[in-house]
């Protein structure tokens, strides 16, 4: 009985530092898996979305499914749908290999996660409908705010200095498009959203000339592709394929193609042309958080 306790232990020891290097080395989980999983935003247009069918495409989907091509060779990519509130955990706890949506690199979430290098510059702005009249964030007083569970955005504008002293009432949808069907139905006023996910929202919506974007950017926030923390080879190797692809010019045609042209599932194009803020960042990569662009 002891020899057997004694043989179960050694066995447990031997196995045990594998185990542990594939928890903290993705690229060794993913070798000894043959699979690699990437979590990806359903409703969060161009980034990241869902056609149906389990399909999902969009500017970062694209680019991670390019970077992984690269540094994981031969392995299978399993699509596991994640939300502003479940993100940071999946990847914290190894549901999530690699997360491909719209998340924002600040300070806070360096604590839990990290980021690769900006890929996308968003500003936080206000969606409404043209009719409302809404112009600015002072016309917000007395009125229906939506925006999705799990997001900053309406701290940001109630911490805004023109936001001081506007009152008005927050309702919550559960996804991006949960939230934008509150303003379409008329049981929000306003949307306070990244421009990006506004923009397409607003572009496969039944009637795109009825919305429109306005008020005062509220935020301008790095938005990156997230790996989990304390593994540093598989940022390395995600980091280098992004900075190659700025350098060769990949990452300009990437953006022009979801950012400037039509895309599916309506062919309508978004129509946001690159900001100065990410082309310096394609001349000079950084994973700088938010903070360091709103000080």
């Amino acid at each position: 009985m002891i020899k057997q306790i004694l043989a179960v232990a050694l066995a447990a020891m031997a196995v045990a530092p594998s185990a542990f290097a594939q928890a903290n080395n993705t690229l060794a989980k993913i070798k000894a898996s043959g699979k690699v999983v990437m979590g990806v935003r359903e409703s969060s247009a161009p980034l990241a979305y869902t056609l149906g069918g389990g399909q999902f495409t969009g500017y970062h989907i694209e680019l991670c499914q390019r970077i992984l091509k690269s540094i994981a060779t031969g392995a299978t990519i399993e699509y596991t749908p994640v939300t502003s509130a479940n993100r940071i955990p999946l990847v914290q706890n190894g549901t999530v290999d690699i997360e491909c949506g719209s998340t924002t690199n600040n300070a806070t979430r360096q604590k839990d996660v990290a980021f690769a290098l900006t890929t996308y510059v968003t500003e936080v702005r206000t969606a409404v409908k043209v009719a409302s009249k809404i112009k600015s964030i002072a016309d917000l007083k007395g009125k229906t705010v939506a925006t999705t569970t799990g997001t900053t955005s309406v701290a940001l504008l109630r911490k805004h200095r023109r936001g001081a002293g506007v009152e008005f009432k927050e309702v919550f949808g559960k996804d991006h498009a949960d939230s934008f069907l509150l303003l379409e139905s008329g049981r929000a006023d306003a949307f306070v959203m990244d421009d990006n996910i506004l923009a397409g929202l607003i572009a496969s919506s039944k009637s795109p000339k009825d919305f429109a974007i306005v008020g005062e950017t509220l935020n301008v926030e790095p938005i990156a592709i997230m790996i989990r923390k304390d593994d540093p080879e598989f940022k390395k190797a995600v980091d280098d394929y992004i900075r190659g692809a700025m350098k060769s010019g990949e990452l300009n045609l990437l953006y022009a193609k979801w950012f400037q042209k039509p895309i599916p599932p309506k062919d309508t194009s978004v129509n946001l042309p690159m900001g100065k803020i990410l082309a310096d960042l394609i001349k000079n990569p950084s994973d700088k958080p938010a903070e360091e662009y709103n000080k």
